[in-house]
This record gives structure tokens, sequence and C-alpha cells, in this order.
């Protein structure tokens, strides 16, 4: 990986691999999470990836991205911690599969430029047509989200758990602010957003670091910046202690709890952290899985996520509301467990085993490769897979046991019929 700031505020990272027959590349703006910009930088995205001046319609990017050999542009809104992203990730051929003569790298920068920087306008605000479609897709996914219960109540959990802090607010904003939003509003959101956002770009593919360089320098160097410079990433530390319950017309109960964990991904501890949540509740080899789902049948499914950006993991389980206090009860023994060196031999080197899996896996698509450092230095995070790898081996039995002691109870949400 190369690294280096073709520009103020807009840093170039690039994994130079042969072995595919296809390379991608990602454009990211940074900003700080707020809650008035959660629904605009989720919609953002998609209105400027509706049309540019010279292709105002899907038709007609359909027809250019056809004529790049089938290349493809979708739009990025991810939430890393406590920043989000607005961006395109792009597709394409690697320049050594195509015809004699042929480029696609080149004019596939340029293509993503003119949809970033020369969008399809009208008195000076973007295609209603276009903001308008996009508006109801967001919202139909805003609803799916809410019809969708094991989604919602997660999502639930971590809004009140995280009260007061960036992480728990809505991802992709609410349907009223989406509605408020106006082409006029979006558009100088989006000149905003081009002034002061750090940029960071992703290229994974056989070309050259200084190719891609050079190229993209020329596509943003006349552009009026001003770049912010962003806060630091936050470990998650309000204090805790609520337990929420609500009633909705469900046939299966949610029960949510909410841990937190002073480690983070940024802190040497955290292979270990990782290691841990994999033992308690990650996988089919976990011990909830195992113990709370199969041998005592308290819940239809279970498991725990571990958001390193921010110190939290996340159990949830599908359960049958009379079962609720005896599951928690369960959740809570298998982390004391945990916490008691109760871990055999097998349930540590099946779990470092889904974690290497998960890493090598890493190298098995530009996607994949372009997910994780995207992901990693938003994050904060300075590993590559190989050094996690190696650091994941070498994680003891000891260093879970203390891992698991720093996990403390935070919050409880359960969803039942009523």
């Amino acid at each position: 990986m190369k690294t280096m700031e073709i520009l103020p505020g807009v840093v170039l990272r690039c994994y130079r691999d042969t072995r595919f027959k296809q390379g991608c590349l990602s454009l990211q703006l940074i900003r700080p999470v707020k809650e008035q910009e959660s629904a605009m930088n989720a919609l953002l995205p998609a209105v400027l990836l509706g049309g540019s001046r010279r292709c105002p319609d899907l038709r007609r990017i359909t027809q250019h991205l056809d004529m790049l050999y089938g290349a493809s542009v979708s739009p990025i809104a991810r939430r890393v911690g406590d920043y989000k992203t607005v961006g395109l990730y792009c597709g394409f051929m690697d320049d050594r599969f195509a015809l004699p003569g042929d480029q696609v790298l080149g004019p596939m920068i340029d293509f993503m430029g003119e949809l970033l920087l020369d969008p399809a306008l009208e008195n000076g605000s973007f295609l209603s047509r276009i903001l308008d479609t996009e508006k109801k897709n967001l919202i139909a996914t805003i609803e799916s989200e809410r019809n969708d219960k094991r989604v919602y109540a997660s999502n639930q959990m971590i809004a009140h758990m995280c009260k007061g802090d960036s992480f728990g607010l809505p991802r992709l904003g609410t349907t009223e602010q989406v509605e408020a939003i106006t082409g006029q509003q979006l558009y100088d959101y989006y000149q905003r957003v081009l002034r002061e956002c750090p940029i960071q770009i992703l290229y994974v593919g056989s070309a050259q670091p200084e190719e891609i360089a050079e190229k993209l320098s020329g596509l943003l160097a006349s552009l009026d910046r001003n770049p912010m410079e962003l806060p630091p990433q936050t470990a998650f530390d309000r204090p805790g202690g609520e337990n929420i319950t609500e009633t909705m017309d469900v046939s299966q109960a949610k029960l949510c709890m909410g841990f937190t964990t002073p480690i983070t991904n940024r802190d040497p501890e955290f292979p270990a952290m990782q290691l841990c949540n994999t033992v308690f509740g990650s996988g089919m080899t976990s011990k909830l899985f195992v113990n709370v789902r199969e041998k005592l049948s308290l819940c239809y499914s279970v498991g725990s996520a571990y958001y390193g950006g921010k110190g939290i993991i996340a159990v949830a389980a599908g359960i049958d509301g009379e079962n609720q206090e005896t599951t928690k009860a369960e959740i809570l023994r298998q982390l004391e467990d945990c916490q008691k060196g109760q871990i055999t031999a097998q349930e540590l080197e099946a779990a470092r085993q889904t974690l290497l899996s998960s890493l090598r896996s890493i190298h098995d698509s530009p996607g994949a490769i372009e997910g994780y450092y995207a992901t990693a230095a938003l994050s904060g995070m300075a590993m590559d897979p190989e050094t996690y790898m190696e650091k994941i081996r070498c994680v003891t039995a000891e260093d879970v046991v203390a891992a698991a002691n720093t996990v403390k109870l935070h919050t409880q949400y359960v969803l039942k019929g009523g």
C-alpha cells in the first residue's frame, strides 16, 4: 500500500495488485456525523449518480459504462465511528485486458469526476426528477429497516444506548428529514462538502501509483477548497443503566443488550478483544450460539457484533417473550464464563480460525481490499491484514480473559408483542 497526499486535504492510497482482471477506485468525502446532515449525506451520492450534465439520465450513464467494457459506478455512504462519508465507487476492467489501443482507467476516472463535479442541474440546483426519485428510494430503505424487526430493534438499542453520542444518530436520517430536503438545500450542502471535506481516494489495480496520482490531481486541482481538520475518533463513554421495553405487533420478541469496553481498534488490545467477541457471540462456534441457542433452546437466533471504532458490543437475540429474563441471565452467564477464563482450547481455536479465515478472504477481490483499507483508514486502525492475522495468532487465552473483563453491560432493549 502506497499513501500520498496529492493535494491539500486529498489523500490517495494505492494497492497495486496484478492478480485481478478488474480494478476499483473509490473517492470519499469525509465529515463528522451530525444529526442535521445524516439524511443529506445518505441522499447526496445517489443524486450525484443520477446524472451528469453530459449524461443526465440512467440510460446515457449505462450506455457510457457499457462502452467502458461494462464498468460500474455505485454510491458510497459509509458511517465509520464518528465519521460519515459521501462518495462514489467504481469497478472496471484493468487496462491490461482491454483491446489493443483501448484504455479504461483514464476514461473511468474522468467519468467519476464528471458525476462528482459536473452534475445535472436546473436553475442552479439538482434536477427535481432525480431528487424526487432518490428521496423515494431512500425513504423506502428507511422504512424497510423499520419493517425488519431484527434491524429495527438493534437500531433502537444503539439509539438509546448512544443518546448524546454521534453513533446513536440514524445512519440514513429519518423519513421526515428526507422529505424536507429541497434541491437547492441539497445543492448548497453539496458545494459545502466539496469545499470543506477531506478526500480519501483508494485504488486497487495494476497501474502505477504515480499514474493514478497524476490523473486525479488534474481532476481535482481546480476545486476551490478549504478542507477542515477532522476531530479524532472517540471511544464511547456515556453512563449506562437504561432498560427499555417497546411493544409492537410482532410474533417474535427481540432482546438486544449493549455492552461497552474501553478497547477500540486503535488500541494494542484490539486483536484480543476481537477474539474475545468471537468466542463470546460471533459465529456458529461461539458460546452464545452453542449454549444459549443450541443446547438450551432459549432463542431462535443470537449473536454479538463488536463495533471496534467505538468500543461497543451489541448482542441481539430473537426470543419468545416469556424467555426474556432467562435468556438475559444466560447471556450474562456466558460473558461471565469468558471473564473467569472458562474457555476451552477448542472454543479459542475455532474463534481464531474464524477470524483468520475472514481476514484471508480480504485479498479475494478488489472490492474487499478497498472495503478493508478504506474503513481502516477512517477508523484509525493502522494494521494491514497480514499484521492483523499475525497478532490474532499471538493472542493467548489470558489476553482474551483480560479483554473480557473490560466488558460491562450498558443498555437493555426489548421489543415484544402487545
